[in-house]
């Protein structure tokens, strides 16, 4: 290791010494296109690191929480260490990997068992030698017992543990396991800690995602470059603010679908779309020199969608001139509608302006999405929206809301009670919305409403009160709005029938009484 690099990983390691709950640490590392991030995944038993045939995918180091027969520990996948390769991120890469050795209590050297011992692996396996930490040797793609023999031929390494594994097929990672925690003292091991508020940092490429995350956590945790596309996986990352636990969400930007020339981009938007739906904030980060963009719209969509609160971050607003804040936030709501609740931060993640509102606002927003409404306080909001503005009348008839109560939380969900769902025209549903976040606010979440009517019990006068009072095109409306009633529609359209269909049809249905439920319909922000 260089100087400058023992000198940031000792840096690290003093910024690093918050009161977090501390488990054992696997590391996992080896030359590229090995198989490491196959065995993160099958680890920790989820598809958390992008795996491809290509070399150097794995950027930046990746963390996750795993469990040994009841033990938690934590494990770490790295980037393939090659000194001499003149790849991109090649010297952040190392770093990278350096960082993940430095932290962990026990290692796990991942070698390919088909090609044999390389230079690569004797240079990874003198700096892993070097550190006197527990080393364990995972000779993988030994895929059944007929292939052990293989294995003899990496004793050259000098590491005395060695294990066949097969990180695809799940074979012997428990022996793997067991090796690599046998000289560690796990007997008092407590649980981990919950996550805390989880906030996922999402948007186009290139914007300062990790430019973020860097700073927020005073280190260089993500790889950052001017080239779009330098993160790839999805890096969660604990930290502590003001005695509150958060978890940040490094993602891969999300580009446009004809700007996915590669797998790993795919995969790429795919990691990106599940980090929105496991976070519980979003921050979503534009450019400022560029605006928003139909990719930002796309992005917010997915996060209402989702279910989500959102913030949003115009990044790099120091390097715009001659524009206002006011006039951006006025182009930006009327572009996007649901962003014009979202509170909004203009910040530079270079350098560090406005970065200390960000934490109250998530907070605030936080929670927010867990507060509760009785049901007698949403009564005499509908009252006083009523005396404000009736509803119209449609087909002579006027929308009625008996009640309304909220049934869920992130996101505040809420259910009305009327007459007939269908009475509430579109103009009328933004009416309520527009009160409702008024009285309410809900600043940076999604609403969701549901109208649910009443049941009805129809019997004979009214069936043939709607015989003679409605024609064919009115009958037509009906029977795809109450399926009960196709009975009544049969009869008018069929004037005449025989006899005997007559005397089959009143013996039946002379005294039945048919009911029914409008199905519940659903209008969110």
């Amino acid at each position: 290791m260089t100087t400058i690099t023992t000198i940031f990983i000792i840096f690290y390691f003093f910024i690093k010494s918050n009161n977090m709950s501390h488990l054992p640490k696997l590391a996992i590392v080896g030359r590229p296109n090995v198989g490491k991030s196959a065995l993160f995944n099958r680890i920790c038993e989820k598809k958390l690191a992008i795996v491809d045939e290509a070399e150097g995918i794995t950027r930046d180091r990746l963390y996750s929480n795993a469990d040994f027969f009841g033990t938690p520990f934590e494990i770490i996948d790295t980037g393939g260490i090659d000194s001499k390769s003149k790849a991109d991120f090649n010297e952040h890469i190392k770093q990278q990997a350096e960082i993940a050795i430095e932290e962990a209590d026990t290692i796990v050297m991942v070698v390919d068992g088909h090609i044999g011992v390389t230079k690569l692996d004797e240079e990874v396996a003198k700096i892993l030698l070097r550190t006197k930490k527990p080393v364990c040797l995972a000779v993988n793609k030994i895929d059944n017992k007929a292939q052990e023999n293989l294995i003899y031929v990496f004793q050259t390494l000098g590491i005395k543990k060695i294990i066949p594994v097969s990180a695809i097929q799940g074979w012997h990672i428990a022996e793997l396991l067991e090796a690599a925690f046998e000289n560690l003292d796990i007997s008092e091991i407590s649980q981990p800690k919950p996550p805390g508020i989880s906030i996922a940092i999402v948007g186009r490429p290139n914007v300062g995602k990790s430019s973020l995350v860097n700073m927020l956590l005073d280190e260089e945790r993500c790889i950052v470059s001017p080239i779009p596309g330098t993160t790839r996986d999805s890096v969660d990352v604990p930290f502590m603010y003001e005695d509150q636990l958060y978890t940040l969400i490094d993602t891969a930007g999300i580009r446009r679908k004809g700007s996915e020339h590669e797998v790993v981009d795919k995969f790429a938007a795919i990691r990106t779309q599940r980090a929105i739906e496991r976070a519980d904030i979003c921050l979503l980060m534009l450019d400022s020199q560029q605006g928003i963009t139909t990719q930002e719209k796309k992005i917010a969509n997915m996060i209402e969608e989702a279910g989500k609160g959102c913030i949003l971050l115009f990044n790099k607003w120091d390097l715009v001139k001659g524009f206002r804040m006011e006039h951006c936030m006025r182009g930006v709501e009327e572009d996007a509608i649901f962003l014009k609740h979202c509170p909004k931060v203009f910040m530079s993640a270079k350098t560090g302006r406005n970065i200390d509102k960000i934490f109250g606002l998530v907070k605030d927003v936080y929670d927010d999405s867990l507060k509760r409404i009785t049901t007698h306080q949403l009564n005499k909001f509908i009252a006083g929206a009523l005396q404000k503005n009736h509803p119209p009348m449609i087909m002579g008839k006027r929308l009625r809301i008996y009640y309304m109560a909220q049934i869920g939380v992130q996101p505040p969900t809420f259910v009305v009670f009327v007459n007939f769902p269908n009475l509430m025209s579109d103009s009328y549903k933004k009416y309520l919305y527009n009160q409702f976040r008024e009285v309410y606010g809900f600043p940076g979440l999604p609403i969701i409403l549901h109208l649910k009517g009443k049941k009805k019990v129809v019997g004979e006068r009214e069936a043939a009160a709607i015989q003679e009072s409605h024609d064919e095109e009115e009958l037509g409306k009906l029977e795809s709005e109450n399926k009960g009633k196709e009975e009544i529609i049969s009869k008018k359209k069929k004037a005449k029938k025989p006899k005997i269909e007559e005397e089959f049809d009143e013996e039946f249905n002379d005294d039945s009484v048919e009911e029914f439920e409008v199905e519940d319909s659903s209008w969110d922000s």
